[in-house]
């Protein structure tokens, strides 16, 4: 595929760097000088579960889990600058990843390099160096599928010829260029870098190397940057802890004083909402030795994106990025359309999720599906339910009268997945589905809701739905459609298991 052309060549960048590389550290580094900046490694397995969510709040571009965490953040400001940087070790996966970030980011790279225990074993990382098969497989896939420019970024190996090797067989999958970093994957950054060894590989190659390792031994100020550049050798240079102790290393007059840069990172968190612990890690990465001083004890302590603005007397700022942002969520609540159902063949569609914070904890949708198809005299209502093999999520299809329905979005368990098609069938229907704050309907007793033992509805049975499930467990019953490990149920306890299933 054609790809988008960033270059590579006589440019800083931001390293890769796990907890650092989020947002506001990325656009403070590219308001300082950077060129190119890298997120921090994301897996591939995480990520593969992600949903692209625009956030017209923030202005971003969410890529959201299934636990609604945020992976990865990116806005306008960096489109053409921000390098996606995945861990993975699955060609397949990878380019799964790929394909999910592209169009909100300048490039992806791979890598393989790190040498932590999180990422290689898996047999990512720095475990890619042993199985240059895996590492052509992984780049020849990204390169051919996706049409922004791929790189990777690796360690060097224990010989030169091995290190020079690999890379002229990582240049023939197409990659725009390589980073390296001059140490061996056990050593740490108290090792001196192996400057001789970017500089045999920069000789050896025609795509640019991107020196990487030189920030405890070479460069400490702006000016050492193109002092590290010649002596590799190398296109460009890439920074980490020079960076992270002081992104304002790649401003020309850099650093400038950290407190200033701390105050201007911090507005960067306020402003697109980063979370409050990532905030703290990257203040007390700059406080560095005064992290115990009464300004760093004070950061420490604090727990939230409001506490840490106090600390540095920006607390007008915060509250009025806060009156802001809630003013933009309001204005786009009043004119944003309800989800409307979809059709997707004969299937009814709708983009909806299970929050099973939204529903008292004795009652979900399923359960008033299932009340409400007894009230109507129909049958049971049958789910059927997929498992995707890239991320193992979850989607369900429930029949009711005939009629399918399901939500769009998949789910991190088979259960959830269920619950979510149960929804859409009770909002097309109309019928009330639990949550906290509706208006009782009367489909579930009120003892039940409050989660009380005994329940005495309109037919004043006591425990109801517990000897409905036991009668219909003993007679013939409608057939549940379930997964392959759920079907044909040989006795009763296994029907009456199923049927309390069909009420989870």
């Amino acid at each position: 595929m054609a790809a988008r052309r960033l270059s590579f060549r006589n440019i800083t960048a931001l390293a890769p760097m796990v907890r650092v590389g989020t947002l506001p550290m990325r656009l403070l580094a590219l308001d300082y000088g950077a060129d190119v900046v890298y997120c921090e490694e994301l897996i591939d397995i995480k990520m593969a579960q992600c949903q692209r969510i625009v956030n017209d709040v923030l202005e971003t571009v969410d890529f959201v889990a299934p636990d609604e965490r945020v992976m990865f953040r990116t806005c306008e400001r960096e489109k053409d600058s921000v390098i996606f940087q995945m861990g993975t070790a699955d060609p397949d996966r990878a380019l799964t990843v790929a394909q999910l970030v592209e169009k909100d980011v300048a490039a992806i790279d791979v890598n393989m390099g790190c040498p932590k225990e999180y990422s290689t074993k898996g047999g990512m990382g720095a475990a890619l160096l042993s199985n240059p098969d895996k590492i052509e497989a992984i780049l020849k896939k990204l390169v051919t599928g996706v049409s922004v420019p791929v790189t990777c970024k690796i360690r060097i190996l224990p010989s030169l010829e091995e290190t020079v090797s690999l890379v002229q067989r990582i240049e023939k999958t197409g990659v725009a260029a390589v980073a390296v970093h001059g140490r061996f994957k056990d050593e740490r950054p108290t090792h001196p870098i192996h400057c001789d060894y970017i500089q045999a590989v920069a000789q050896a190659v025609s795509i640019p190397v991107i020196a990487n390792g030189g920030s405890l031994d070479l460069v400490k100020t702006n000016s050492d940057i193109e002092k590290f550049r010649k002596a590799t050798g190398a296109s460009s240079v890439m920074l980490a802890r020079a960076a992270m102790w002081n992104p304002s290393v790649f401003c020309n007059q850099g650093p400038l004083p950290v407190e200033k840069v701390m105050e201007e990172y911090i507005k960067y968190a306020i402003r697109y909402d980063n979370h409050a612990f990532n905030t703290k890690y990257c203040l007390c990465q700059m406080l560095r030795d005064r992290v115990e001083s009464p300004l760093g004890k004070q950061v420490q302590a604090a727990q939230t994106n409001a506490e840490i603005s106090e600390a540095y007397g920006l607390q007008t700022f915060y509250q009025e990025i806060q009156q802001d942002l809630q003013a933009k969520m309001a204005a786009l609540q009043s004119s944003n359309q309800p989800n409307k159902p979809i059709m997707d063949g004969d299937v009814t569609t709708m983009a909806v999720k299970f929050e099973r914070r939204d529903y008292p904890p004795q009652i979900t949708p399923k359960m008033f599906l299932l009340e409400w198809s007894r009230k109507e005299k129909l049958e049971q209502p049958q789910y059927e339910t997929a498992q995707r093999s890239q991320d193992r999520a979850f989607q369900s299809t429930v029949t009711v009268a005939n009629k399918k329905y399901r939500s769009s979005l998949w789910e991190k368990s088979k259960k959830f997945a269920e619950q979510a098609s149960a929804i859409v069938c009770l909002r097309v229907l109309g019928v009330p589905e639990g949550r906290i704050g509706e208006e009782d309907s009367g489909l579930v007793c009120k003892r039940k809701r409050e989660g009380k033992p005994n329940c005495s509805g309109e037919e004043g049975r006591s425990k109801k739905l517990h000897v409905d499930i036991l009668q219909e467990a003993e007679a013939p019953s409608p057939t549940v459609e379930m997964n392959s490990d759920e079907q044909n149920p040989a006795t009763p306890l296994k029907q009456v298991e199923a049927l309390r299933e069909a009420l989870s």
